[in-house]
């Protein structure tokens, strides 16, 4: 298949560059009158070669530049109105499927027509993947430019559906090209250079799993680590730690989902971690018929700052922030003790009250992994010591368990009406804590 790939792709470059030499040049061209071109022309290699040639003089805009070039697309290539106007009339006269269609078809903005002869050039999809990241920049502080962002998004969730990604695993053996960029996107718990990178991929009790797509071949779009353990671990530590003994496959029974790292910023929003997920419980189980339990070892990282927003704290939860230090190596075990019980009802509180305006989880981590079929299984208290840890959560961190027979039952219900499941011990200090 690779092969074929890069025959498809020679032969576009090819083409391409063909019709390069059949443009006629005009210096006095903006850009947004080339886009005006690239739609009206009919020629397969000018069409090519024109695309190029926007989505390169795109990449040499100012940040105001891109701005004001986002700004005439969406005023210049909007819905055409003459052309809806006719589909409505005709809808009304005489409602059919075919005008249902046909209008359909008229309320789409040529914005998007211009985005699918942009993908098409060599390099379009990475080019509009890094387009749609300074889009959603802009976006930030304009509003108005996220009706543009939603047909990029449009596109995107067709481009990168499941059926287009690729699950490889990455191990010592992979690209220096590829380990290089695993470094670099890892986003949860930093990569401290080539030695630790080959813990994480080239140990016998460790994998690296991660997405790839046909147009973006050699750069992950998300992958997920796992450590193979024979228990359920305490701590990120005794994950990460260098100088541990690695476990042969007869001592494994369970597999700890400890980073799970999205690489494309211009694809935010399009999600692939359920799918990545799911499909590494898959191989695990394949690979290792041993292994009885697939659980996450995350981080919480709203908590802290969700308890330092709110207005009626309690003696207890004023206390954990008085003496919850940023370097929890300071922490006496005696400090540790009196705040354990306190910071514990704090996180399942948290986890399991703390909403956001739309009902579900305001913790984006729960709302994943909850979202994807799993339950609340465990609370580790001083499980994260690095500085982000501490700001993020006070060090606390929680397993998420994917049990296979309860997956799909999870998620439907967790979608349809927003039931979060938890283990026992859980559900039992949640329901003491909310009678007092």
């Amino acid at each position: 298949m690779a092969n074929w790939m890069n025959v498809i792709e020679d032969w576009v470059s090819r083409v391409t560059d063909i019709g390069g030499t059949l443009i006629a040049h005009n210096t006095q061209l903006t850009l947004i009158d080339k886009c005006h071109r690239l739609l009206e022309n009919s020629g397969e290699a000018t069409s090519l070669a024109l695309s190029r040639e926007i989505l390169q003089d795109f990449t040499q805009l100012t940040m105001a530049e891109k701005k004001a070039f986002f700004e005439s697309l969406i005023e210049e290539f909007s819905i055409d109105p003459e052309a809806l106007n006719g589909a409505i009339a005709h809808w009304q006269s005489a409602p059919s499927i075919e005008q249902g269609r046909a209008l359909h078809f008229a309320i789409e903005p040529k914005s998007q027509e211009l985005i699918r002869q942009l993908n098409r050039a060599p390099g379009g999809t990475a080019a509009l993947v890094a387009m749609r990241e300074d889009l959603l920049i802009l976006s930030r502080e304009h509003a108005h430019l996220r009706c543009l962002d939603n047909d990029l998004k449009h596109l995107f969730h067709s481009w990168f559906n499941r059926g287009f990604l690729r699950l490889e695993v990455i191990n010592w053996s992979t690209s220096a090209r590829v380990l290089e960029k695993i470094i670099a996107y890892e986003a949860v718990h930093e990569i401290q250079g080539w030695d630790d990178l080959r813990r994480r991929v080239a140990e016998k009790d460790r994998r690296l799993y991660a997405f790839f797509h046909p147009s973006l071949p050699s750069d992950p779009l998300i992958f997920v680590e796992v450590a193979l353990t024979a228990a359920t671990p305490e701590t990120i530590e005794s994950i990460l730690q260098d100088n541990r003994q690695p476990l042969e496959a007869n001592q494994v029974t369970t597999a700890v989902f400890y980073s799970i790292s999205n690489c494309q910023a211009g694809l935010r929003g399009i999600s692939f971690g359920n799918f990545l997920i799911k499909q590494v419980v898959e191989e695990l189980s394949r690979e290792m018929p041993n292994l009885r339990r697939f659980i996450t070892m995350s981080p919480i990282p709203g908590m802290r700052r969700w308890l330092e927003a709110q207005r009626n704290l309690t003696a207890e939860q004023q206390n954990i922030m008085q003496q919850s230090s940023v370097d929890q190596g300071n922490l006496t075990e005696a400090v540790k003790k009196q705040n354990s019980q306190g910071l514990y009802r704090l996180a399942i509180h948290y986890l399991l009250e703390a909403k956001g305006k739309d009902g579900g989880p305001v913790d984006p981590v729960s709302r994943f992994h909850l979202g994807n079929g799993a339950h609340l299984e465990k609370v580790h208290l001083w499980a994260n010591s690095s500085t982000r840890g501490v700001n993020d959560s006070y060090g606390v961190m929680v397993n998420y368990e994917y049990d296979l027979p309860s997956i799909e039952r999870n998620h439907e219900e967790f979608l349809s009406q927003g039931t979060i499941k938890t283990s026992s011990l859980i559900k039992k200090v949640h329901k003491k804590t909310h009678r007092k």
